[in-house]
């Protein structure tokens, strides 16, 4: 993986020393608030309901074992005891203390971490597939591309003062697991019909207020102009974005405002100034950042193993958590484990300091010595031997980390919502845990197969919800938490936006109205269709009729719980 250069070393360094005397000089009371709104949120720090977030980045989702027993000290240390990973593939501390910000970034620069450009109106962490590198679909790893991205981002003067936020996705594989489509820009890799790599771009997508799936802008761009294609996309955005009002200043709005043949012609002009200058990519500088990416020292194996097939067959649970949690690896010998957050019970992307520990010593044991973070709030150990399976699957389940629900119901994405977040309008987590209990069956959860269900706390969409088979937002009502259900919403190749299908509902009424949304999808289900073929091929009304009930419309019109 990366490891920082004199350049990293310096600027990490410079940053801490400038913010530790601006902490120090808002304690006492030389900067006021307002003040200092600005210079801690340039570092990460966010003012949340009950104290200071703190926002770690994780580019590209990579961290070594240092890198995450470094969390686990900091949960210990400066929290209480946990963190949490989001779907930015960064992690947050949510407990946080003023005066101690300044300690806890010299300890994280000490692993060559920071929180530089995890707030704030710049270019934020960009993120890919958290299988880059081992992923059997993979057409390149992307993570060099992504690694250059963040080298050319940090700090750069011109980017330094957007309009709003701007975030980038970059994606190797034919399968699209970095959610290109709902991102500022989307990188995707491709080849053309002479093998050359390149990338189809995507602009001017995103969710929050104004959910917008990207459009492209680009069918086929040669590697090598991929840093100033995408400088010229950020100038015509950051000379003509909106700066006079927040909820119109993404790049979406300034696409969808004067469409996209119109923003193509003004970003193909600014290039023409740019396209063969400094910024152009060589095969050097290529060469360069890639040699931080070289293969694993890999054993030479057989494709399986005569105890993991034996096992395999014998034991119900081991097999189970097979299905969901590994998946294919490109070399011989090995697969790549998905580590669930999503334990019923537990906040989903949340993991305890002694979690942090054990996956790190995981790792260290068995992967390398490496992580990847996923959008969907859980851990991969990239590079594990078949015939280590077993027993990592022993281990996982001691430590509450081996639930066989990757791509199921209870595999919910879900941001820390009116627990936490000054922001939300209602609370995300209890609907998260009241579903997740209302659905704790696994041979149930299997036979629905894959489903995706993501939760929001407010239109800022940090769960994602728009693009979750299942969406759920939450709304404030007359100063009460409801929640809005969408249907229909899907990343990946075949990205879509949910569709609201009606009315919110109470919190009490959530896990039972995901139960009749079910009882549609298992009785128009054709054999093994997914749950998200099922809602494009018969369309929201079928839900919405069965959702909305006789009982549930009386109650709606008295303001009551359908299902008390």
């Amino acid at each position: 993986m990366y490891r920082y250069d004199q350049y990293d070393h310096q600027i990490v360094k410079e940053r801490i020393a400038q913010y530790r005397d601006q902490v120090r000089r808002r304690l006492s009371g030389e900067l006021t608030e307002d003040e200092f709104r600005i210079l801690r949120l340039q570092n990460g720090l966010y003012m949340q309901r009950h104290a200071y977030m703190l926002r770690i980045a994780v580019p590209y989702g990579l961290l070594s074992s240092t890198q995450v027993r470094m969390f686990g000290h900091i949960a210990r240390k400066y929290d209480r005891g946990y963190g949490h990973f989001t779907t930015r593939q960064n992690l947050q501390f949510n407990w946080i203390n003023l005066e101690e910000t300044p300690d806890i970034l010299a300890e994280l620069a000490s692993v060559e971490m920071h929180a530089i450009q995890t707030s704030g109106n710049c270019i934020r962490n960009t993120t890919s597939d958290e299988f880059a590198g081992v992923a059997a679909d993979e057409i390149i790893d992307p993570r060099p591309y992504a690694e250059i991205i963040r080298e050319w981002s940090t700090f750069h003067p011109e980017f330094a003062y957007l309009p709003r936020k701007f975030k980038i996705a970059i994606n190797g594989a034919v399968e699209d697991r970095a959610a290109t489509a709902v991102h500022d820009i989307g990188l995707h890799v491709i080849k053309n019909e002479q093998g050359e790599i390149g990338f189809r771009i995507l602009v001017g997508g995103g969710m929050g207020r104004t959910p917008i799936l990207g459009s492209e802008i680009r069918d086929f761009l040669p590697w090598q102009h991929a840093m100033t294609y995408m400088e010229a996309i950020l100038r015509v955005y950051n000379q003509y974005g909106r700066r006079d009002n927040i909820y119109k200043a993404r790049i979406k709005i300034l696409v969808k405002a004067i469409g996209i043949e119109e923003f193509r012609r003004q970003v193909e002009a600014e290039w023409l100034d740019i396209k063969d200058g400094p910024g152009t990519l060589t095969v050097e500088e290529l060469a360069r950042v890639s040699a931080f990416f070289t293969m694993p020292a890999y054993a030479s194996l057989p494709a399986t193993d005569a105890a993991f097939e034996q096992a395999k067959t014998e034991n119900k649970a081991f097999s189970n958590w097979l299905a969901r949690n590994v998946k294919p690896h490109k070399v011989p010998g090995y697969a790549a484990v998905v580590l669930s957050l999503k334990k019923t019970g537990v906040p989903p992307g949340d993991a305890t300091a002694e979690q942090l520990d054990f996956m790190a010593d995981l790792a260290d044991r068995y992967s390398f010595s490496e992580l990847r973070v996923t959008h969907e709030q859980n851990v991969v150990l990239a590079d594990v031997k078949i015939s280590d399976l077993y027993t990592v699957w022993q281990e996982a389940k001691a430590h509450g980390l081996a639930t066989p629900n990757i791509g199921l119901l209870t595999d919910i994405i879900c941001c820390p919502g009116g627990d936490f977040c000054s922001l939300a309008n209602a609370k995300s987590i209890p609907i998260a845990e009241a579903i997740a209990e209302r659905f704790d069956n696994l041979d149930f959860q299997h036979d629905i197969g894959d489903i995706e269900l993501n939760i929001s706390g407010c239109i800022n969409a940090c769960g994602h919800h728009h693009v979750g088979n299942i969406g759920i937002l939450g709304v404030d009502k007359d100063g009460a938490e409801w929640y809005q259900v969408s249907i229909g919403g899907a990343q990946g190749n075949e990205s879509s936006i949910g569709k609201i299908i009606g009315p919110s509902f109470s919190a009490h009424q959530m896990p039972t109205v995901i139960e009749r949304v079910l009882q549609v999808y298992v009785r128009d289900r054709i054999e093994d269709e997914r749950f998200i073929d099922t809602a494009r091929r018969i369309g929201v009304t079928p839900f919405k009729e069965h959702v909305y009930a006789t009982p549930i419309k009386a109650a709606h019109a008295a303001g009551e719980d359908a299902y008390a």
